[in-house]
C-alpha cells in the first residue's frame, strides 16, 4: 500500500469533520511549480467561503507542502526515481540557450524533438502518480467513500483528469496548458490561420510564410498528442476504465474551464460557453514591505528601483549571462532588487541588492518601482500589468517566449534574446524601458482595462466553482463537439459523402449522355 496507515487515519478524521460543514467537499489535484502558486490563491478563497479541501500530492513534490491548516493532504509515495528535478531544469535552460543560436529551420526540427522528449518525461511522471493511486485499492475505497462533490484540477498533465473520471466527479479546470499546447485547442476552434501555436513566436497577424510554419506546428502538435501522449496511458485505461475509454474525451469533459487568460494580453480567438477567463486572478493591491526593504526603496531617490526575478524554476542563470546582467545593473542610476540564488556575481554593483526571495507583488505595486526585469512567466506578467509597471523580458523556457511576444506586440515591453545577450545590449534595452514613457503609458492603459470588470477574476472563478457545486455539474454548457470524432468535427465524413454523391451523379449523367448519343448516331446511320 503506497499511502501509509497514519495518513489514511488522519484523512478519515478530516473527512468526518468536513462532513459536518455546509461547504462543498472539493478534491484538488494540482500541478507543481508556479502552477501550484496560483492554485493556492483559489484554494485560500474557497477556504474562506467555507469549503472543505483535500489536496493530492506526490511525495516527490518540490513545492506542495506535506501539511497545511487550510486543507487535508493525501501524499502518494512514488518509489521510482523522479527524472524531473532542479538539475533537469538547468539542462533544459542550457538547451534553450543553444536553440536560440540555431537557424530557424534547424531550430524548428530540434524544438519538436525536444518537445516530444519532454512530453514523454512529464507524462510518464503523471502516469506513475495516477497508476500508484489506482492500484491502491484501500486509497480508492477511501476516496469513493468520501463522496467528494467536485474535482478542481490543473490538467496540464492528466493525472487529476483520470482520477476525476474514475471517481465520476464533476470537474473544474484551473488551466492554461493541456497536453502539447494551449488548452483552447482542446475545447474551442483554433484556426492556425490566426491563432499562433505554442512556441511559434508569432502574433495573430501572420504573413503567408508564417501561416505555413504555424500550420505545420499545428499538425505536429496534433500528431504529438495522438502518437506521443495518448499511447502512454493506453495500458492504464485498459486496466482501470471501461472498454473504449479515451483520454482526450475525458479531458474535454470538464464542466467549467477556468482559463488563466485575459484578452488585454492574449490574442483574441474563438471560445465556448463553459470557458471562464480569469487571467490575473492572483493579482491584488500591494501591501507595505518590510522596514529594511522600504529603506532601500526610499534610498533610490527620484531614480527609483528595478525589480528582477527569474521565477521559481530557474534559480540561477549561466555565469557569463549573470555577469553581463550584473555589469549592466551596476551602470544604472536606479537601485536594483534581484531575486537571486547562487554565487555572487563579481561584477555586481553597490546599487544591487540580492535576495533569496522577494515580495514581488508588493514591490511591483510600490511607487518607487520603475521597471520589472522578468523571465516572462504568466504570473509575473499579470502582476506587472495589474500594477502598470513596464517590463524588460528575458524569456528562458516553455511558454515564456510566447508571453514575451504578446507583451512586446502590445508595446508594453522589450525583449532581449538570451542566446546572444551582451551587457551593452541589456543595458540599452533596460534604459529604454525606464526612460521611454510609451512603455509605462501603454502598461498603465492595459492595467486600466485589466481592472475594468464587474466582478474580479478571482471572484468570478469562485462563483463558477460554486455554480458547479450547486448544480452538480454544468453539462448544459458543454458542446456536442466534445463527443465527435475528429473527422466528424471537421465534417470530413460529410464532405466525402457529398463528394461521392456528386461524383456518382456526374458519372450517371455522363453515362446517360453517352448512351443517348450512341442511340442517336445509330438511328442517323439507319436513316
Amino acid at each position: 500500500m503506497e499511502v501509509n496507515t497514519n495518513q489514511l487515519l488522519s484523512f478519515c478524521c478530516l473527512l468526518f469533520l468536513a462532513g459536518s460543514s455546509s461547504g462543498g467537499k472539493i478534491l484538488v489535484f494540482p500541478e507543481d511549480g508556479s502552477h501550484w502558486l496560483n492554485m493556492q490563491v483559489i484554494m485560500k478563497k474557497l477556504h474562506v467561503h467555507g469549503h472543505n479541501l483535500t489536496v493530492v500530492r506526490s511525495s516527490r513534490s518540490l513545492y506542495i507542502q506535506a501539511s497545511s491548516p487550510l486543507y487535508a493532504i493525501i501524499t502518494v509515495n512514488i518509489t521510482q526515481k523522479e527524472p524531473v528535478d532542479a538539475g533537469y531544469f538547468r539542462t533544459l535552460l542550457q538547451r534553450s540557450i543553444a536553440l536560440r543560436t540555431m537557424s530557424p529551420i534547424v531550430r524548428f526540427f530540434e524544438q519538436q524533438k525536444d518537445v516530444a522528449t519532454m512530453l514523454q518525461i512529464f507524462h510518464s511522471g503523471a502516469l506513475s502518480l495516477i497508476s500508484t493511486m489506482l492500484d491502491d485499492s484501500t486509497l480508492m475505497k477511501q476516496l469513493q467513500d468520501a463522496k467528494f462533490d467536485l474535482m478542481l484540477t490543473d490538467p496540464a498533465f492528466p493525472a487529476g483528469v483520470l482520477l476525476a473520471n474514475y471517481l465520476h466527479l464533476p470537474m473544474v479546470y484551473n488551466v492554461r496548458w493541456l497536453n502539447a499546447g494551449d488548452a483552447h485547442m482542446a475545447i474551442a476552434p483554433s484556426p492556425p490561420s490566426h491563432v499562433p501555436m505554442y512556441n511559434s513566436l508569432f502574433s495573430e497577424k501572420m504573413d503567408f510564410l508564417q501561416r505555413i510554419e504555424n500550420f505545420l506546428r499545428y499538425v505536429v502538435s496534433c500528431l504529438q498528442e495522438q502518437f506521443v501522449i495518448v499511447p502512454i496511458y493506453d495500458k492504464l485505461l485498459k486496466k482501470h476504465f471501461p472498454p473504449n475509454s479515451d483520454l482526450l474525451t475525458m479531458q474535454r469533459s470538464a464542466d467549467i474551464w477556468l482559463m488563466r487568460v485575459d484578452f488585454i494580453f492574449e490574442f483574441p480567438r474563438p471560445s465556448m460557453p463553459n470557458v471562464v477567463y480569469m487571467g490575473g486572478f492572483q493579482c491584488r493591491p500591494s501591501q507595505p514591505v518590510s522596514a529594511e526593504l522600504e529603506d532601500f526603496m526610499q534610498s533610490s531617490g527620484e531614480h527609483g528601483v528595478v525589480v528582477v526575478s527569474q521565477g521559481v524554476i530557474v534559480t540561477a542563470l549561466p555565469k557569463e549571462i549573470t555577469e553581463a546582467i550584473a555589469s549592466a545593473f551596476a551602470k544604472l542610476p536606479q537601485k536594483v532588487i534581484w531575486r537571486y540564488m547562487g554565487e555572487r556575481p563579481s561584477s555586481l554593483g553597490n546599487n544591487t541588492l540580492l535576495l533569496d526571495w522577494l515580495p514581488q507583488n508588493n514591490l511591483l505595486g510600490h511607487p518607487k518601482t520603475r521597471a520589472f526585469v522578468s523571465h516572462g512567466g504568466t504570473n509575473g506578467i499579470y502582476e506587472a500589468i495589474y500594477h502598470g509597471v513596464p517590463v524588460l523580458l528575458l524569456p528562458l523556457l516553455f511558454d515564456q517566449f510566447d508571453n514575451a511576444v504578446r507583451l512586446e506586440v502590445r508595446g508594453a515591453a522589450r525583449v532581449v534574446d538570451i542566446g546572444t545577450l551582451t551587457s551593452k545590449e541589456f543595458l540599452e534595452a533596460l534604459q529604454d524601458v525606464i526612460r521611454n514613457p510609451s512603455y509605462r503609458n501603454t502598461m498603465q492603459k492595459l492595467s486600466e482595462l485589466h481592472r475594468d470588470w464587474p466582478l474580479s477574476p478571482l471572484d468570478s472563478a469562485i462563483f463558477w466553482i460554486e455554480y458547479v457545486l450547486r448544480h452538480k455539474g454544468a453539462r448544459h454548457l458543454s458542446s456536442e463537439a466534445n463527443n465527435l470524432p475528429w473527422y466528424s468535427y471537421h465534417s470530413l465524413d460529410v464532405i466525402v459523402f457529398l463528394t461521392a454523391i456528386i461524383s456518382a451523379a456526374l458519372w450517371a449523367s455522363i453515362t446517360l449522355c453517352r448512351l443517348l448519343c450512341c442511340r442517336s448516331n445509330k438511328k442517323q446511320k439507319k436513316d
